[in-house]
């Protein structure tokens, strides 16, 4: 990898870690703490939290008719989501074993964590159990997509990737064919090694 790009890595590596590091004080500022992969709330938060949740009838009757309309539609989406993640997930059980990569854990990308706020009611905490699933499972499927790709065709395009995944920087620049040839074998074996560096 270009030494001046895998700089500039690090450099965007350190500033992620300093943004978890800020949200990680946020939440303590909020009293909300992890037990057992679980958020918790102090109890005097909690009751806070409650004096700002919409009633669910109240929520329901006061829509506005745009939402209400596009409702029907937000939710018929569920269908295709669970297809795809249906046959993403096949995918992988069949063909990262003869690839020799380690599978993608679905707790690492999907996460429901919003129904432990006491501001939210009942279709509010469902809404936000949707936008979890599908984002979880965009998430999920960027990671299988990457894996794969790093293992067949790992080639930088000549045009800017939006959000790229995290194995796209690695990959060979684009037109160095002797960059690709040399480094395929590498990159396919780093894949291989994803299993010991992933957290128990």
């Amino acid at each position: 990898m270009n030494p001046k790009v895998s700089e500039l890595l690090s450099r965007i590596r350190l500033l992620q870690e300093e943004i978890e590091q800020e949200i990680k004080r946020r939440r303590a500022e909020l009293h909300a703490d992890f037990e057992d992969r679980r958020i918790r709330f102090e109890r005097e938060i909690v009751e806070q939290q409650r004096r700002f949740k919409a009633g669910l009838l109240a929520y329901i009757f006061g829509a506005e008719l745009r939402h209400a309309v596009s409702a029907p539609i937000i939710y018929a989406v569920i269908f295709p989501l669970l297809l795809l993640d249906l046959f993403v997930s096949l995918y992988q059980f069949v063909c990262f074993p003869l690839y020799r990569i380690p599978y993608v854990r679905r707790r690492d990308h999907f996460v429901f964590d919003r129904t432990h706020l006491a501001y939210l009611n009942l279709l509010e905490k469902f809404n936000c159990a949707y936008c979890s699933y599908g984002n979880g499972l965009a998430s999920y499927l960027l990671e299988i997509i990457g894996r794969t790709e790093q293992y067949w065709c790992p080639i930088k395009h000549a045009r800017r990737v939006m959000q790229a995944h995290a194995y796209y920087d690695g990959f060979a620049d684009y037109g160095d064919a002797e960059g690709y040839r040399s480094e395929l074998q590498a990159l396919r074996a780093a894949l291989a090694e994803l299993a010991q560096m992933a957290p128990h």
